[in-house]
């Protein structure tokens, strides 16, 4: 990974990660206020940039490189939303990981702008191979996930 695409993907802080994010036009609905379903996508961008900085690569997975084709799920989510961002809002995405198992993950995100919380999120996640059957975590990942672990 060269030093713009870590750059680019965030920094790993606190025992997680942060990632700034801009709002732009096309996250707005037609009042200039965040449309509920793009935090959805900040939310992923945080996950995703999170999982490549500790070293577990999505493009890794779906090629196989563990034994079969896996893929990431989210299994469940709990989001409250607390108020409104705008166009142009700079966004803090947070992830931490709360607690891992062979086979799930439990994640808290949260979406703040200068400060002020925004978004509180509670994600569970798995991995599924290509037939949708759920498949443990790689062994080395347990390390991984306890070094980031609240």
């Amino acid at each position: 990974m060269t030093e713009d695409e870590k750059t680019l993907s965030g920094a790993l802080v606190d025992g997680g990660h942060r990632l700034l994010a801009r709002v732009y036009y096309a996250d707005t609905d037609f009042s200039g206020v965040v449309y509920h379903g793009r935090y959805l996508e900040f939310l992923e961008r945080g996950r995703t940039d999170f999982l490549r900085l500790i070293g577990i690569y999505h493009s890794e997975l779906a090629d196989g490189l563990h034994g079969e084709q896996l893929v990431w799920i989210v299994r469940r989510m709990e989001i409250d939303f607390r108020a409104p961002a705008h166009i142009d809002d700079v966004l803090v995405i947070e992830t931490k990981v709360e607690d891992a198992s062979g086979a799930r993950i439990h994640m808290r995100q949260t979406i703040s702008r200068e400060g002020a919380l925004l978004i509180e999120a509670r994600v569970e996640a798995a991995l599924i191979n290509s037939a949708g059957r759920p498949r443990r975590f790689p062994k080395e990942w347990k390390d991984v996930f306890q070094l980031k672990t609240l």
